[in-house]
């Protein structure tokens, strides 16, 4: 095949063609926080939040005494409570554009100013998902060292089940001690392949100690093994009479013995740890909320910073689990 002679073509011609240039902009990147979502929310009053947490002796079945019994001697031994805390930590986003940006005529918006706050914002709340699912520990800061929060990761020390030569987390008050604030992140140990024994034990300690496992959260490649267990709630989908039933292919409800467990993914937790949750007992402690500060014009542009002071509330660790050095492949 071939064109006649001096016939113009559109590479011929580029000069006079007008680009079609689409008026949306698309973005895929995810922004769903489910842990942020799940926990509660709180306000506190200093970058280094305090509170107690305690517990009933254990249940005994030598509890018997003589009738009329005169009470002599010393009292039973009590345990005081623990005191913990954990700092908050600050981030945010910088943005500065020109004022020739903000005048010509743009394409899928009115003002990238204004596009690119938007984007900044769900970009801090990826940003703090991240850090409240992590495995770090709190840093108290100095005036040349950031002040960060410890995730929930660093906080799990009783409901824990390990790889092997893996060692939990320690608080600042030393190993084998409740009081403080996470200090000494867990140590990884062998990695091992996620199964429904690990999870039905972790499930099962949380229950003993008193939570109410809710949710467990995964990674995406071991939300795929848990939909291989088979204690998932169905994978069918009741329709009405007449139509075909639908199968499901992945495993949001686990039916454990102890009630049943919502399947949660999230993207953005460690993928080697698998949390089982107590909503409850877990929330959000701003010390400043999200707030756009105008910054300093100097120049021919405009800045804005996006910031937020936050940090976790684990309101008791003996309420959730973490099942960690899972194999994420």
């Amino acid at each position: 095949m071939a064109i006649a002679t001096n016939t113009l073509t559109r590479y011929d011609g580029y000069r006079a063609v007008r680009e079609d240039l689409a008026n949306v902009i698309y973005n895929i990147s995810p922004v769903d926080v489910p842990f942020m979502s799940n926990i509660g929310r709180e306000n506190v009053k200093n970058t280094y939040f305090e509170w107690q947490t305690d517990a009933l002796a254990a249940a005994s079945t030598t509890n018997a005494q003589l009738e009329g019994d005169d009470v002599q001697g010393t009292a039973d031994a009590r345990t005081p409570t623990n005191r913990v805390g954990n700092y908050t930590q600050i981030s945010r986003k910088v943005i500065e554009t020109s004022g020739t940006l903000e005048a010509v005529d743009k394409a899928g918006m009115r003002s990238y100013l204004a596009y690119e706050l938007a984007k900044a914002a769900s970009e801090l709340k990826r940003d703090m998902e991240a850090t409240l699912t992590s495995n770090s520990v709190a840093v108290a800061g100095n005036n040349t060292t950031a002040r960060k929060t410890a995730g929930l990761g660093g906080w799990l020390i009783t409901n824990s089940d390990n790889g092997a030569t893996g060692v939990d987390p320690i608080m600042s008050s030393g190993a084998g001690n409740f009081d403080g604030y996470p200090a000494t992140a867990a140590v990884d140990g062998t990695a091992r392949a996620f199964t429904e024994a690990l999870l039905k034990t972790n499930i099962q300690e949380v229950w003993a100690q008193g939570g109410d496992p809710k949710v467990l959260m995964v990674g995406p490649f071991n939300k795929g093994v848990v939909s291989g267990f088979t204690g998932i709630a169905t994978r069918f989908r009741d329709v009405p009479a007449g139509q075909q039933a639908e199968i499901i292919g992945a495993a949001d409800v686990y039916v454990s013995d102890f009630g049943t467990v919502n399947v949660v993914p999230n993207r953005f937790q460690p993928e080697k740890n698998a949390y089982v949750l107590d909503p409850e007992y877990a929330s959000v402690a701003y010390l400043r909320n999200f707030r756009t500060e105008v910054l300093a014009k100097t120049g021919d542009a405009e800045k804005r910073m996006i910031i937020v002071e936050y940090g976790l509330k684990v309101r008791t660790q003996k309420a959730h689990g973490v099942i960690r050095d899972l194999t994420t492949s």
